[in-house]
């Protein structure tokens, strides 16, 4: 049997030596080399020739999506897939854009973890349940074809109603506030800020206001 070889990318010590352990037990998989950050990840990947990079999204000493940019560039073979907390729109589409083939929660069951290194080594692209989608199909396609974040911006279906929400969120209102604007109920705007979140795949009020700012932003920069 041919074994999946993995490099592990992991700051977290306890959860590096964690995932090795886990890893180490399938026979299917060998764990070549694991390190606490990113630097001289090109003479790793150059040394061991792994099929498989497993990253932390949030390295303390290292910017990953440069990371992921380095690898790929150099080694276009090899595949990555990032592993967070909750990674947000913005982060999946830059790193998406940059060549990862996919994203892992890290508070997934093992037998999803397991599930999505194999599905990526045989070439799948895999995303969170929480992300899949429409909207990760646009990720994608966009990401492939280079075009920006605003155009997925577009491409999200909201009824007046909801942007005007966005709008206000993004401003700093509460529900309550939001409700009196907009002469609603605050059950009606909570219902309203329960589908944008549904439709943008965020969690919380504050990606809300992030988003609206970035995209915001994005409309801004193809303005000059």
């Amino acid at each position: 049997m041919k074994k999946i070889k993995i490099l592990l990318i992991e700051d977290n010590r306890l959860l590096r030596e964690g995932i090795t352990e886990l890893l180490k037990k399938q026979p299917d998989m060998n764990v070549v080399t694991t390190v606490g950050n990113g630097e001289n990840i090109l003479k790793l990947v150059e040394k061991f020739k792994p099929n498989i990079v497993l990253l932390d999204l949030g390295l303390r000493n290292q910017n990953s999506l440069q990371v992921v940019k380095s690898v790929k560039s150099n080694f276009k073979d090899t595949k990555i897939i990032v592993m967070d907390l909750i990674p947000l729109q913005a982060d999946v589409f830059e790193f998406v854009q940059a060549g990862v083939a996919g994203f892992m929660l890290k508070d997934i069951s093992v037998a999803e973890f397991l599930k999505t290194i194999r599905s990526v080594n045989d070439g799948a692209q895999v995303l969170p349940a929480h992300l899949t989608g429409s909207l990760f199909s646009q990720i994608v396609d966009h990401a492939i074809n280079g075009l920006t974040p605003r155009i997925i911006n577009d491409s999200v279906r909201m009824t007046k109603r909801e942007r005007e929400v966005v709008e206000l969120i993004a401003d700093g209102s509460t529900n309550k506030e939001i409700a009196q604007k907009l002469h609603l109920s605050t059950y009606t705007i909570k219902s309203h800020v329960h589908n944008i979140l549904e439709k943008l795949s965020l969690n919380t009020r504050v990606q809300i206001a992030k988003h609206s700012h970035d995209s915001q932003t994005s409309t801004t920069e193809s303005d000059i």
